[in-house]
């Protein structure tokens, strides 16, 4: 009888000793396929997140430094503007498919009508009553939103080359403000900006105004916004301000917002001479690069950051993810750990547990190496019967193991963005935010989540599993190659 068909008999005939050992490979193949499982399902979501996110970078003034920098008591200084030439020798990154950069503008209009959001007794807004539209340049014929799919464009059209070399004022709005003030693309608009000043009560008063005219060629709409509407997701303050926000911005080319931008910098010097001294050359551009994989975002920044002015950082679409998926990076380095563990165990766990049985079995080993059977035939025979067992309790535990993994993560998911969706409901909304800012919430990751069969994941755990049943192999057959059959004969 060959090695193969005594190896055999030896797992059918010692049923109770190849049943423990089932067991145990069993046991501890479930533990390695549950957290083999989520951690493939967290880096799959992850994945699966930040490329619906895109491979968007901005490069913005670090609000928080300043912020505290203010409240440390330190001299507040005014933050270096960014320059075009900085923008663009970034924007020659090997990582970088295409940039954009964007002159912004602010204006607060008289007349004009703006989208207002609903008030809540829970929502603090800074800065944003009354009617303000949100300038947004571009030097692109296609604005970054339009080609990240957050808007688009409903009536209209966008800009051409000559629209971007000309000073024309030329914009594109929201079909919300359209409607608003009853516009139609082709329209000629007022925009009748309002300079303040305080009273003595503390309240403010208008005490001038200046008009732009502009000419509407295009009409969007927010996809996001509309999106989470027809899903009756419930709105919170940070998504009614980022609809705001989203509906009150204009589109326009960098020279039109730099027209206006001017134009209210000599208006407000002529009305007000000490509190516009200083010359209007620190204009806030803000770059939009789009890298060629979201894989790149960190090596992008590592390479950028050095190139920005003092008070200046990079903010990337796929940041959002790491603020809200807090709990399924938790997971994935959770159930890394527990795969290490796992496997340590059960090399120890199965050496000793082969190593008692061949003890009991140095008869039989003995008498195979008296009759002149080579060593490294019995040797193979203790592997086959370690393998034939484990191959089938690994195939039981690839189901079970996917099945506990699926169960234990959505389960911490849950109770995670359960504990996460309390503080939502009230807060303040600060000016000042990454241009970047999505939609992204928990509830977005959970729904994303999904622990399924795939073939990485059989494969990995084949993988995993066979390599330490085989390692843990070793001690077994170094006590098989010790053996004296002289010995144990006598």
């Amino acid at each position: 009888m060959n090695y193969w068909n005594r190896a055999l008999c030896s797992v059918i005939r010692r049923r109770g000793k190849s049943i423990i050992l089932f067991a145990v490979i069993f046991i501890l193949g479930n533990v390695i396929a549950g957290a083999i499982a989520i951690q493939q399902s967290t880096d799959n979501v992850e994945k699966k997140i930040k490329n619906q996110l895109g491979a968007a970078v901005t490069a913005e003034m670090d609000m928080d430094k300043l912020m505290k920098a203010n409240e440390s008591g330190s001299e507040m200084k005014t933050p270096e503007p960014l320059k075009e030439e900085t923008i663009k020798k970034i924007g020659e990154s090997p990582y970088v498919k295409e940039y954009d950069y964007s002159i912004s503008g602010y204006l607060g209009l008289k007349s004009f009508k703006t989208y207002q959001m609903e008030k809540d007794s829970n929502t603090i807004v800074s800065g944003l009553s009354g009617n303000n539209l949100f300038l947004k340049g571009t030097n692109s014929n296609e604005p970054s939103d339009f080609k990240d799919k957050k808007v688009k464009l409903t009536e209209g059209r966008l800009f051409t080359k000559e629209d971007k070399a000309s000073d024309k004022l030329l914009a594109v709005i929201s079909k919300t403000v359209a409607d608003e003030n009853g516009i139609n693309v082709g329209d000629q608009v007022i925009w009748d900006s309002q300079y303040m000043k305080p009273k003595e009560d503390g309240s403010t008063e208008t005490y001038d105004s200046q008009k732009h005219s502009v000419e509407i060629i295009g009409i969007f709409e927010p996809l996001v916004a509309e999106k989470k509407k027809e899903d009756g997701e419930k709105s919170n303050p940070n998504q009614s301000f980022l609809d705001m926000e989203q509906f009150n911005t204009v589109y326009m080319t960098n020279n039109g917002v730099r027209e206006i931008n001017k134009a209210e910098f000599e208006r407000g010097k002529e009305l007000d001479p000490d509190a516009f001294k200083e010359a209007n050359d620190a204009e806030q551009i803000t770059p939009m690069y789009t890298l060629k994989s979201p894989e790149d975002v960190e090596a992008f920044k590592q390479e950028s950051e050095p190139l920005l002015p003092e008070d200046y950082k990079m903010n990337a679409s796929t940041d959002e993810f790491d603020k809200v998926g807090g709990s399924v990076k938790k997971m994935s380095q959770i159930s890394g750990y527990v795969v290490i563990l796992a496997i340590a165990a059960a090399l120890l766990i199965i050496s000793l547990v082969v190593i008692l049985f061949l003890r009991d079995r140095k008869h039989e080993l003995g008498i195979y190496l008296s009759l002149g059977e080579k060593r490294k035939l019995v040797m193979a025979q203790v592997v086959i019967e370690l393998l034939l067992i484990s191959a089938i309790a690994m195939c039981a535990s690839l189901i079970t193991g996917n099945v506990l993994g699926k169960l234990v993560s959505e389960s911490l998911i849950a109770s995670d963005a359960l504990a996460q969706a309390e503080p939502v409901s009230s807060g303040a909304i600060i000016v000042g935010g990454s241009s970047l800012s999505s939609n992204l919430s928990t509830g977005d990751i959970t729904n994303a989540y999904e622990v399924k069969f795939s073939l990485s994941y059989i494969l990995t755990f084949l993988l995993a599993g066979l390599t330490t049943v085989l390692l843990s192999a070793i001690l077994p057959l170094t006590y098989v190659m010790r053996l004296n059959p002289k010995k144990i004969m006598m």
